[in-house]
């Protein structure tokens, strides 16, 4: 029950935080409107930081499917646990979810472009291509969890001192390997909120990108699987 509870915590406030950084940059009429990458990619680091903070005595702040599944591929983590985890995961997305849209519902009301009020829910192409976008989405998971397995000696979760190097780690690929997707790099932070955005009413909003949704899935377990069976090889 911890670890369910703690993920949906943890991953609540990486989702509030990190899409609500996307809400204020391109909704209209925030005080942040038109803030750019950086706010957004620094934004995102910074909800990294609070959501591993938060969850990590508890579940190991996994946060992320591709992280546990990869901590379970790399014997780190008990398989037997990977449902429940990742329905925390999933679970804490869509409540953050919610309260992004409840924090920003008025300028929800005053942004008229649909990929702009989706974009505050999941990510999209710059450059439609299914190849592309799937490695993408791979390099971007293998760097974020090879990365995490060298932070916290691959143990079974990250520790509340461990949040600040895998925030500076979501940074720089948000900065470095961001640009061709959005960098989901994470099946809940993309899936759940994207679910969201399909029940929630907003005038219309267009579509829920459904095409394009299991690229931000499947990459980042691959990506994250790869990772893993790198680092058992080292």
């Amino acid at each position: 029950m911890n670890n369910f509870l703690f993920e949906l915590i943890g991953t609540a406030f990486l989702i509030l935080l990190g899409n609500g950084v996307v809400a204020n940059v391109v909704l209209n009429k925030t005080k942040g409107n038109n803030g750019g990458w950086i706010v957004i990619t620094f934004g995102w680091a910074m909800a990294v930081f609070v959501g591993v903070y938060v969850a990590a005595a508890k579940s190991g702040a996994h946060l992320n499917p591709a992280v546990t599944i990869a901590l379970a591929a790399a014997d780190k983590f008990e398989w037997a646990l990977v449902p429940v985890q990742i329905a925390g995961q999933f679970a804490g997305a869509m409540i953050g979810s919610f309260l992004v849209w409840v924090t920003y519902k008025k300028h929800f009301d005053e942004t008229e472009d649909a990929d702009a009020r989706l974009a505050v829910f999941c990510t999209s192409p710059a450059i439609p291509n299914i190849l592309f976008n799937v490695a993408t989405e791979i390099i971007g998971t293998f760097a974020l969890v090879f990365g995490v397995f060298f932070i916290t000696g691959a143990d079974a979760g990250l520790h509340s001192l461990d949040a600040l190097p895998v925030a500076l780690l979501v940074l720089a690929i948000g900065l470095s390997l961001g640009g061709p997707t959005g960098y989901a790099i994470n099946p809940a932070r993309d899936l759940g909120p994207r679910i969201m955005h399909f029940i929630l009413p907003m005038k219309d909003k267009g579509s829920s990108g459904w095409g394009y949704s299991w690229i931000p899935v499947v990459g980042p377990v691959i990506g994250g699987i790869l990772a893993a069976l790198v680092f058992k090889m080292l």
